[in-house]
């Protein structure tokens, strides 16, 4: 078992680089908004280092092939989004949309209807907020996250986790003295969905 657990942390690792890679390759292809939160400097590394303990604590669970694949791939997206967000303040549509559609075919494939439902009840609120707040409050980006992150985790865990999220950026920006002005909101959602797949995965066997 401990061998199997290296070795898929060391998978999960090589996914963790190729989503930094990915995220800093579309980062400098975009050209950031007049209203983007400050560039910063992701922690990849770090990001890298959460893959590799995702991919251990999954690999030593009774996880299907496609299961375990699908994971990393989402691990790799989730990182990208997190790099593309700190750097450039915006999310890709492919990062989100990409893995959205792929769980989306598996779904009706698989007939596996409530998956919508998963998808639409956490998305709903959060494009709600964006529209209301003209995208400047919450980015379409974000909801679109969102919806993927209902996807991965149902919608019930996905509302828990959002909303730890959002409770977590709200006393970062606290703590940083930015009571005004946009944050990149992404690497909360990416971190909740991150940190909740795991937790799922311990729970489901």
């Amino acid at each position: 078992m401990i061998i199997a657990a290296i070795l898929g942390g060391i998978f999960f690792a090589a996914a963790g680089y190729a989503g930094a890679m990915i995220g800093l390759t579309l980062a400098e292809r975009i050209d950031p908004l007049d209203d983007a939160p400050e560039s910063g400097h992701p922690p990849v590394a770090a990001l890298i280092a959460a893959c590799a303990v995702i991919g251990a604590i999954v690999t030593t669970r009774d996880v299907m092939q496609m299961q375990f694949l699908l994971i990393a791939v989402i691990c790799a997206a989730l990182v990208a989004i997190w790099v593309a967000d700190v750097k450039r303040g915006i999310v890709p549509d492919a990062l989100t949309l990409g893995p959205l559609a792929l769980l989306a075919l598996i779904a009706v494939w698989q007939h596996q209807w409530a998956f919508f439902i998963s998808v639409g009840a956490p998305f709903i609120p959060f494009a709600l907020a964006a529209a209301l707040s003209h995208g400047r409050g919450m980015g379409w980006g974000d909801v679109k996250l969102v919806a993927l992150g209902g996807a991965v985790l149902g919608a019930e865990a996905a509302f828990l986790a959002f909303a730890l999220a959002c409770i977590a950026a709200v006393i970062v920006s606290f703590s940083r003295g930015k009571r005004t002005g946009p944050i990149a909101f992404a690497p909360y959602l990416a971190a909740a969905i991150g940190l909740a797949i795991p937790i799922g995965v311990i729970w489901s066997v």
